[in-house]
């Protein structure tokens, strides 16, 4: 069994993988980051709480954009599981030619979420977009070049900004709605939030397909915990919720020996 772990700026998402079946996955808050010992005792409690034997995992891999987060995660991995995880940083195989000026910036949530559409979506030109913290955008060849892409705020941050740098706009529920004409303030808001990055999605996504796939336009694939909530706008070919999941294990494969 292969324990994959996506450490992101809100969340610790996480699943274990039997063969090619996603036998569970579950979610942790990182606003605290925890000890190895709070760490090794969550992830050993949740596992057993879906029936799944700590004592079965053979292999552990781990995406993080939180660099302080690791230390902790990979003592807790060789303490609890007496594994030496696999950690996606720069000299991991992935199969992906990495076309940025400096390969080294792009983050490792990216290059996991493209290793896993191409896994699913071979022979395709894909554009993935992860609708987390950050939206982000990978521009990704069917010859598995990652081309660079696009980085803008995400619907909770620009949220949270409205509500941290204004005295009197207030914390909203962000959900989809119908119509851009708010009749209260917390209409306006949610319009405003739904709408914008709708806008801004549809925009990045036309101007990155004329830039990077000009001959061929690509599959648009969304992941991402915010991707549910834009799945009827029209954006998007597939929503794959365990897209980060699929990479990390594919990359765990990859580097097996």
């Amino acid at each position: 069994m292969i324990l994959c772990l996506d450490v992101g700026n809100s969340q610790l998402y996480g699943g274990v993988f039997t063969g090619d079946e996603l036998a569970i996955q579950f979610r942790r808050n990182t606003a605290s980051r925890g000890s190895s010992d709070e760490l090794g005792l969550f992830l050993r409690s949740v596992l057993r709480e879906n029936d799944v034997d700590p004592a079965a995992i053979d292999q552990i891999a781990i995406c993080s954009v939180v660099p302080d987060y690791v230390y902790s995660l990979r003592a807790c991995c060789e303490k609890y599981f007496r594994i030496d995880p696999l950690v996606l940083r720069q000299g991991v195989r992935t199969g992906l030619r990495i076309r940025y000026k400096d390969p080294k910036e792009v983050g490792a949530d990216r290059i996991a979420d493209a290793v896993g559409a191409l896994h699913l979506f071979p022979g395709r030109n894909l554009l993935v977009v992860d609708f987390g913290t950050a939206t982000t955008f990978a521009a990704v060849s069917k010859d598995r070049d990652f081309l660079g892409g696009a980085i803008l705020p995400g619907v909770r941050l620009a949220m949270e900004a409205l509500e941290e740098k204004t005295a009197a706009l207030p914390n909203v529920e962000i959900v989809p709605v119908e119509q851009a004409l708010g009749r209260t303030t917390v209409e306006s808001i949610q319009a405003g939030l739904y709408f914008s990055n709708i806008g801004a999605v549809r925009e990045l996504k036309d101007r990155l397909t004329v830039e990077a796939f000009a001959d061929e336009a690509p599959l648009v694939i969304a992941t991402g915990g915010f991707a549910p909530l834009f799945a009827r706008a029209g954006l998007f070919d597939h929503l794959v919720r365990e897209l980060i999941l699929t990479g990390l294990r594919e990359i765990a494969r990859m580097n097996a020996a």
